[in-house]
């Protein structure tokens, strides 16, 4: 098993009258190669819970393994080595550095890797070439649309050829075309078995998915299967 949450609760001033329990006692678990969509609405904890399974925040109760690893147990840069290591993260607000160019960009998780410059940028090149953006290598953000953006920014979370890929709202600022551009690129990764994490908010986006999971005020409500609709078939993926 990939993920699985015991009884995690993330809990804001706890003990004050102003206690916020952002995450009430969730139990999870997400396998190898699984695309799922988290979905709730604002204030409901999907993006709570994106932090504690991307090891960006820790439970304040309960337990969170990773490939048999209890993150609580880890240390802030051990925390730090999965995350460089093991997950991509695509952001709706892309995130990228606004003096760099698509090359620079993509190149930064590799450059805290540690990985030499020929290698780092033959890594970054690849991404880049696989969102189809190899003709925009030396544009920077300001020179690129929403979805041109979106696509450095995923190719950068590609680029450390990570297992587990964390989308939060990844089409929430383009138009649904674009966003549809997006959601392929994440079903090609889906289908080479990586696994894909979705927070959203939409439920046509999260239909997508092959599980949708449904949280609100903490809880999950709903945990179900769903049928994808691009990608293939979970007998051809066996």
């Amino acid at each position: 098993m990939l993920i699985e949450l015991k009884e995690v609760y993330k809990i804001y001033g706890e003990g004050l009258e102003s206690e916020v329990r952002a995450l009430n006692g969730i139990s999870l678990r997400i396998d190898y190669g699984e695309f799922v969509a988290v979905v709730g609405s604002s204030g409901s904890g999907k993006s709570t819970l994106m932090n504690l399974l991307g090891c960006l925040d820790i439970p304040t109760y309960g337990t969170y393994l990773l490939d048999g690893q209890d993150v609580g147990e880890l240390t802030d840069r051990e925390l730090s080595h999965v995350r460089n290591r093991r997950i991509g993260f695509i952001f709706q607000g892309f995130n990228l550095i606004p003096e760099l160019d698509a090359l620079e960009n993509v190149e930064l998780p590799l450059i805290y890797q540690g990985i030499g410059g020929s290698r780092r940028q033959e890594m970054a090149l690849d991404a880049l070439k696989r969102v189809g953006l190899e003709d925009r290598l030396h544009h920077k953000p300001s020179e690129m649309s929403g979805g041109q953006q979106q696509r450095v920014a995923i190719a950068r979370a590609i680029a450390t050829r990570p297992s587990i890929i964390m989308a939060d709202e990844p089409t929430g600022n383009l138009d649904s075309k674009t966003g549809a551009h997006v959601m392929d690129i994440l079903h090609r990764l889906y289908d080479e078995g990586t696994t894909i994490i979705l927070i959203t908010h939409d439920n046509s986006i999260a239909a997508s998915a092959k599980r949708i999971i449904r949280i609100s005020d903490g809880r999950i409500v709903e945990d179900s299967p769903t049928t994808p609709v691009t990608g293939v078939s979970e007998g051809e993926r066996t």
